[in-house]
């Protein structure tokens, strides 16, 4: 461990709940690596993966965005496929762009389809899924308005699922955004998670959250609705 890394543990209360903009303003201060690092929050839910009602999914769109370009691939047709090639996307296409992926290629961030393009993606599952990026009705993915999903998820929209330990990760911008613009992420992403919560759960539903930056330590952040 340097000794930038040792005077950086040394600012951080390892037993405190800390107020987002604090939490916010401090990892900013911090900052241990060189390039402007992703900031990320990760939430534990109060929920049962494996049951399938209590499986929580979807997309937000953060008021900010997130500070990096992102890579979209659509499968789709005719007028969807040209307004999906002005939304931005990198690749259009139909079986041809899923042959591509069949045979390896994954220079791509997020994967967005039409619905009648679904006959064609749905045997993609098994490579698309491992990776995260297999589209869905839940997420914003798969959806006829193909041109205007593109636009959104290129303006910063962030889809998220929650992980077999009851865990969901999401990148809420970069660590050179102002701590209020931080905050305003990441309380539209914590607002719109708490909406999705199953009928099912029982008990607490937030049960931690923290924040913490590429190559930064993690902190314990409160958070009321």
């Amino acid at each position: 461990m340097s000794r930038r890394q040792r005077e950086n543990l040394e600012k951080i209360d390892r037993s405190r709940v800390y107020e987002l903009r604090e939490a916010f303003q401090l990892l900013k201060e911090l900052r241990p690596a060189r390039f402007d690092e992703t900031v990320e929050v990760a939430a534990r839910l109060g929920v049962d993966p494996k049951k399938s009602d209590q499986m929580v999914r979807g997309a937000v769109s953060l008021p900010h965005g997130l500070g990096k370009k992102v890579r979209i691939i659509a499968f789709a047709e005719g007028d969807a496929a040209e307004a999906a090639r002005e939304a931005g996307a990198v690749e259009v296409g139909g079986e041809e762009l899923a042959q591509r992926i069949e045979g390896g290629w994954s220079d791509f961030d997020i994967v967005i389809a039409h619905p009648a393009m679904m006959r064609i993606v749905g045997r993609l599952g098994r490579v698309l899924g491992p990776q995260g990026k297999m589209p869905s009705p839940k997420s914003g993915t798969v959806t006829p308005n193909v041109g205007q999903a593109v636009a959104e998820f290129m303006a910063g929209k962030v889809e998220f699922r929650v992980d077999s330990g009851g865990n969901v990760h999401v990148p809420v911008g970069k660590a050179s955004f102002a701590a209020d613009k931080l905050v305003e992420n990441t309380t539209a992403f914590l607002d719109y998670l708490i909406s999705l919560k199953p009928a099912t759960a029982r008990g607490t539903y937030l049960r931690n959250i923290s924040v913490c930056t590429t190559m930064g330590p993690g902190l314990k952040v409160g958070y009321e609705s």
